[in-house]
C-alpha cells in the first residue's frame, strides 16, 4: 500500500491554489492548469496510482474546506474538479507516452529479432523482457489472412488471449509483422504453435499457417521465420490447399530450385514443346499438374478438370507426341513431374525462363 506521504511532495502549492480560486471566485489560471498537469506527469512517472493520487486530492480539499467561509466554500466544488482534472490529464498523458515508448521499442525489438539486426548478446538480453529466452531453440509460425493485422486488432488480441489462457506462461510471443499475425514458441512445444494455427484459421476467416522448423539460437527465430514466409509463398505458387503448412514438409521444393538454371534447363526442354499445342502450353500443363495431383487416376483427373475421360486421355497422348515422354511410363512420368513441378515454382510458361 503506498503511504498517504509519497503523494505529499505532488500536492505542493495545491491548496494554496485552491484557496486563491475560492477567495474571488474565479478560474483556475492557465499556469495553475499547467503546473497541476505537470506534477501529474511526475506522479505517473514515480509510479504513483491515479485513484490513489484523486483520493489524496479531495482530502486536502477537505481541509481547505475549514478555513473557508461563506461564498468562498460555495466555489470549492468547482475549482477541485478543475485542479483534479488537470493533474489526471497530465498523469494520463505521462501513461500514454510512456505506452508508446514501450510499444516502439517491442516493435524495433521484434523487427531486430526477425531480421537478425544487431549484437546477438543484446538481442538476446532484449529478448528476455518479452519473455523469450534465446539459449534455446525457437520455430515461428506465420498466419496470413484475407486482410492485414496489426498489433492492436480485435483478432491479434483475441488469439493472444486464447493462447495466455490455454498455456499461460510458456515464454511465447505473438505479434504482427507486414500485416501477418507471428507467434514465436519454443521449439519443443509443437502444441503452442498447432493451437496457434488453429486459432488464427477461425479468426482470420479461413487465413493459411505456416509453421518453420525449430532452429536453436538467436539466428534460430531469423531462419524458421523465413522458413514459413517461403512456405507461405509456395502454397501460393503450388496452389497448395492445405490450411497449415510445416516448413518441414516442403523441404524437396527449395531442393528443386536450389539450382535454379538446372530446373529453368529442364522445364524448357522437357516442356516447351507443349507451346506448339492449339490453345498454348498452360492447358497442358494444368493437365499433368491435375493428373499427377490424383495419383495418375485418369478418371478421377478428367472429373476434376471437367473433361471426358477421352478427352483427358486425348490431351496425355498428345503431350506424348509433343514432348516425346509418355505420363503413364514410371520413367518418363517422373522426368515429366518435376518439369512440372519446376514450371509452378518458376512461374512459366507465363514468365520467360
Amino acid at each position: 500500500m503506498v503511504e498517504q506521504g509519497a503523494a505529499e511532495e505532488y500536492l505542493e502549492g495545491y491548496a494554496r491554489i485552491l484557496a486563491g480560486a475560492c477567495a474571488t471566485g474565479r478560474r483556475l489560471t492557465r499556469d495553475e492548469l499547467e503546473a497541476l498537469r505537470l506534477r501529474g506527469e511526475r506522479a505517473a512517472e514515480a509510479g504513483l496510482g491515479l485513484r490513489f493520487l484523486v483520493r489524496a486530492h479531495l482530502s486536502a480539499a477537505q481541509d481547505v474546506r475549514e478555513g473557508l467561509r461563506g461564498d468562498a466554500a460555495d466555489h470549492l466544488l468547482a475549482a477541485v474538479e478543475q485542479a483534479v482534472d488537470a493533474f489526471a490529464e497530465g498523469h494520463e498523458r505521462a501513461q500514454r507516452l510512456a505506452i508508446r515508448r514501450q510499444e516502439a521499442a517491442r516493435r524495433e525489438f521484434i523487427d531486430d529479432l526477425l531480421h537478425g539486426r544487431g549484437d546477438a548478446g543484446r538481442l538476446a538480453e532484449r529478448a528476455e523482457r518479452f519473455g523469450l529466452l534465446l539459449s534455446q531453440a525457437h520455430a515461428v509460425a506465420v498466419a496470413q489472412g484475407p486482410e492485414p493485422y496489426d498489433d492492436g486488432y480485435a483478432v491479434t488480441r483475441g488469439i493472444e488471449s486464447s493462447l495466455a489462457a490455454r498455456f499461460g506462461d510458456r515464454h511465447i510471443l505473438l505479434t504482427t509483422k507486414n500485416g501477418r499475425l507471428i507467434c514465436i514458441a519454443p521449439g519443443d512445444q509443437a502444441d503452442v504453435l498447432a493451437f496457434f494455427a488453429k486459432q488464427a484459421y477461425a479468426a482470420t476467416d479461413g487465413g493459411r499457417v505456416a509453421i518453420g522448423r525449430p532452429h536453436p539460437g538467436v539466428g534460430g527465430v531469423v531462419h524458421s521465420y523465413e522458413e514459413a514466409l517461403n512456405a507461405l509463398d509456395l502454397a501460393v505458387r503450388m496452389e497448395l490447399d492445405e490450411p497449415v503448412l510445416h516448413a518441414a514438409d516442403l523441404l524437396v521444393y527449395p531442393v528443386l530450385t536450389r539450382d535454379r538454371q538446372a530446373m529453368a534447363d529442364l522445364v524448357v526442354s522437357v516442356l516447351g514443346p507443349l507451346r506448339q499445342a492449339r490453345g498454348g502450353a498452360r492447358p497442358l500443363i494444368d493437365t499433368l499438374t491435375t493428373y499427377f495431383d490424383t495419383g495418375c487416376v485418369a478418371a478421377e483427373a478428367a472429373r476434376r478438370l471437367s473433361l471426358s475421360v477421352r478427352a483427358l486421355t486425348y490431351r496425355l497422348e498428345r503431350i506424348r507426341k509433343l514432348t516425346g515422354a509418355d505420363p503413364g511410363d514410371a520413367v518418363h512420368r517422373y522426368t515429366l513431374q518435376t518439369a512440372v513441378i519446376g514450371a509452378r515454382l518458376l512461374g512459366w510458361p507465363d514468365q520467360e525462363l
